[in-house]
C-alpha cells in the first residue's frame, strides 16, 4: 500500500470519527435535556382523553373482554 493510498484511508477513518462524535454530542445532548425536564412524559399525556368518547368506548370493551375470559 502506498503512503497515499494510507494518506486516503487515514483521512476517510478521520472523517468517520468525527461524524460519530459529533452524533454522539448531539446524543448526550438529547438525554441530557431529557433528563432535566421536571415533568415527568406521562403527566404531559396524563388526561388526554378525558371526555372521549371513542377511548370511553375502548375502555368500556377492555373490560368486557377481561370479564368474559376470567
Amino acid at each position: 500500500m502506498t503512503s497515499q493510498q494510507l494518506d486516503n484511508r487515514s483521512q476517510g477513518l478521520e472523517a468517520r470519527v468525527a461524524a460519530l462524535e459529533s452524533e454522539l454530542a448531539q446524543l448526550k445532548q438529547l438525554l441530557a435535556g431529557l433528563l432535566e425536564q421536571e415533568t415527568p412524559w406521562w403527566m404531559k399525556v396524563a388526561g388526554s382523553f378525558e371526555n372521549d368518547p371513542t377511548f370511553d368506548e375502548a375502555v368500556r370493551l377492555g373490560q368486557e373482554w377481561r370479564q368474559s375470559v376470567e
